[in-house]
């Protein structure tokens, strides 16, 4: 499966400036692993004051934009029913969160999603942020699906 920026729009509540994710590659048949794509350009908000000189992704958005990710292979595992039934995923937890290189505006960032398990609707995923062939970030990720009133 790949979906498009609109297609994201119909899974995730974020809308610009804090939409960070570009397109969704692929998901694999058996909704473990998704490739979710970034791109880095120099006219985001973020670039205007971290740093004007020298334009450095700041880590905090590098994670958003792969805790979105895991956002979106968390939904493509739910029912169409599950997916419209007013529950929302949020960000319920990081670990061993670790930057490996920085991330610049005319870089891609490609997000590897891995579904571990879900419990108690607490969703585990490992995500990888690689720019080229190298990795930008590491992270173990938790997201909760809860009901909205």
């Amino acid at each position: 499966m790949k979906y498009n920026i609109q297609d994201i729009l119909k899974y995730l509540p974020h809308r610009y400036p804090f939409l960070l994710i570009d397109r969704v590659e692929s998901v694999s048949e058996d909704l473990t692993t998704a490739v979710v794509i970034k791109n880095i350009t120099a006219n985001e908000p973020q670039f205007q004051g971290h740093f004007p000189e020298c334009p450095v992704m700041p880590g905090v958005l590098i994670i958003e934009s792969m805790a979105q990710a895991c956002a979106v292979l968390a939904l493509a595992r739910l029912t169409e029913e599950q997916r419209n039934d007013g529950s929302l995923y949020f960000f319920a937890g990081i670990d061993n969160a670790r930057f490996k290189k920085v991330v610049q505006p005319g870089d891609q960032l490609r997000i590897h999603c891995h579904f571990i398990k879900d419990r108690a609707g607490i969703g585990k995923f490992e995500a990888t942020a690689m720019v080229d062939d190298q990795v930008a970030c590491v992270a173990t990720m938790m997201c909760a699906r809860r009901k909205m009133d």
